[in-house]
């Protein structure tokens, strides 16, 4: 409603906030999913959850979250992690947080989150562990973190592959091996007698193959559960995500899963890549995938297409294959078409003081007396800084926070070979 002011009419502040969200929630994509899985031992797990608002009852500030979980050794952690994950994440993220604040804020609650659903489901006792790609999409921003070989990888409109996660397998990691050894693990192939060693590199004692997991406490707490994160922003022309269990990339590269489903809506797709992998190579293991179509909004024209292409419908054409092999190696004189991908952050680092420390962009809305793992409260003169022991020269003061409760401090410790944590 209007009101007069003299001869000038203006509007109320809360119909603008009102009209401002109103925009932003157009401008916002469209997204479709779906997941399909074969089953073999039952330990993959997904979770998603599409709509989720960061304040209560607006409708507006929305946000959607899909999760693969791949257990080993039973199903327990992989449950657990998928009851508890989001909302150890969510925990470490301060609140009244706009927008761009909170999309900030992911990288480093991630790392807090996944820390922390560790520490707790080893409480608990239960041997097993998972694997766990896990991905958030605030608008056009993707933020992905990862521990294990399951994997998530985007296709854009334009057709550029980009790797969203790492894999964490023995045999694709030096440093990951030399960090194992130096914090009191052994590496070595499964070794069969005579002096015979065959199949992949693993983590002894326990025999995983996998540096990073949620759980695995038989093996040692230098399997950390630290993840790999990385943050995209993309063009408002969109792009498809294939999330995937090992089932999928053992059998398929991310080329053939992208080719094999191309210009299919997602619900067809994810059925799809699965068939394929099992078609590859049997089924040998659970074979899961979520496929995620981020679409520009019905307002916006479609994409345009090359006219050889017209007609073709608009998945084809928003998800067709360059025909150039990589838009990285192209010859002199070559068109390439621009990368619409906008990389915001990316950190693989398995040093929690690292991933914890206070050069975000938010960095000063961290409460001072808050674990910076767990998020219970710490009385002044009890917290214990994450830079204490560090031989890092620029780290000269550890009464500088962040800070870590004790327990979170002991499992850091663990974790880096300082101190044994008495659970394997």
């Amino acid at each position: 409603m209007l009101s007069k002011s003299g001869d000038h009419q203006t509007v109320p502040l809360s119909a603008l906030l009102k009209r401002e969200l109103a925009n932003e929630k157009r401008e916002r994509p469209e997204i479709s999913h779906c997941q399909a899985s074969q089953s073999k031992k039952g330990e993959d797990f997904t979770f998603i959850k599409t709509e989720c608002e960061r304040i209560l009852g607006d409708g507006v500030t929305t946000y959607s979250v899909f999760a693969l979980f791949d257990g080993h050794n039973g199903s327990q952690a992989a449950i657990y992690a998928k009851e508890n994950l989001l909302n150890n994440v969510l925990s470490a993220i301060p609140a009244d947080l706009n927008s761009d604040e909170w999309v900030s804020a992911l990288p480093r609650a991630l790392v807090a989150g996944f820390v922390k659903t560790d520490k707790d489901f080893q409480e608990i006792a239960q041997t097993s562990g998972t694997t766990v790609t896990f991905v958030i999409i605030e608008g056009w921003v993707l933020t992905v973190a990862s521990v294990g070989d399951s994997r998530g990888v985007l296709e854009t409109a334009e057709g550029t592959i980009h790797y969203l996660s790492a894999d964490h397998r023995l045999d694709c990691s030096e440093e990951e091996r030399e960090r194992i050894t130096a914090s009191g693990g052994e590496v070595g192939r499964l070794n069969t007698g005579g002096g015979t060693e065959i199949g992949p590199l693993r983590c002894w004692p326990g025999g995983l193959c996998l540096s990073r997991s949620i759980g695995d406490m038989d093996v040692g707490e230098f399997i950390v559960p630290v993840p790999h994160v990385k943050q995209i922003k993309l063009s408002s022309t969109g792009g498809r995500v294939i999330i995937s269990s090992d089932g999928v990339w053992d059998a398929l590269s991310a080329e053939a899963a992208f080719e094999c489903c191309r210009g299919m809506p997602a619900d067809a797709a994810a059925s799809e890549i699965v068939k394929e992998a099992v078609q590859v190579k049997g089924l040998r293991d659970d074979t899961t995938c979520i496929v995620i179509d981020i679409l520009p909004p019905e307002k916006h024209d479609p994409p345009k297409v090359p006219p050889k292409k017209q007609g073709k419908g608009v998945f084809k054409s928003m998800f067709r294959k360059k025909h150039c092999e990589s838009c990285s190696h192209g010859g002199k004189g070559e068109y390439q078409e621009p990368d619409v991908v906008e990389e915001l952050f990316e950190e693989g680092s398995a040093s929690l003081s690292k991933r914890l420390d206070s050069k975000y962009p938010i960095c000063n809305m961290f409460k001072l007396f808050i674990c910076a793992v767990c998020q219970v409260e710490i009385k002044p003169g009890e917290g214990i800084s994450i830079h204490t022991g560090t031989t890092d020269s620029r780290k000269l003061r550890p009464w500088d926070g962040p800070f870590l409760c004790l327990s979170c401090q002991e499992k850091k410790e663990a974790m880096e070979g300082k101190r044994y944590s008495g659970r394997w």
